[in-house]
């Protein structure tokens, strides 16, 4: 488990995956959101190349997967920042991209990737790789 702000993460179980993330994001999550996620890590990464990912539950309700690897990554993002990230960092940059893009959209879903969106930032802001996740995020 991982506390920070206030926020803290827990892994979800195997158990646990489908029914986290059906009560967040309904179908939305394998249709939408998950296949973003990984689009965002492979831009982001070059050396990126599938694999498992672990799943978070934050405290207040928001959500973040992340490569399970111990694996550096070196990101160019199209904001121009570049360098590495652990693979926790990768999955919570991947994650806000995908929030981001996502809440550009109409309807609920829409307003519930902005809400996940502030949710993990909140989360982020106390993670120890914080500098590197804002450069690329911002």
């Amino acid at each position: 488990m991982i506390t920070l702000a206030n926020i803290h993460s827990e892994r979800l179980d195997d158990a646990q995956r489908v029914t986290y993330t059906a009560n967040l994001f309904g179908v939305h999550f394998p249709m939408r959101l998950e296949r973003t996620i990984y689009g965002m890590a492979d831009r982001l990464a070059p050396a990126y190349n599938g694999g498992y990912w672990h799943f978070y539950g934050l405290s207040k309700g928001g959500f973040y997967m992340a490569p399970a690897t111990d694996t550096l990554f070196d990101v160019s993002c199209e904001n121009g920042a570049d360098g590495k990230l652990s693979a926790d960092a990768l999955g919570i940059t991947a994650c806000l991209y995908a929030y981001s893009h996502l809440s550009f959209g109409e309807g609920e879903f829409a307003q519930t990737c902005a809400r996940h969106y502030y949710l993990l930032r909140d989360f982020m802001m106390e993670h120890a790789e914080a500098r590197a996740i804002l450069r690329a995020t911002d």
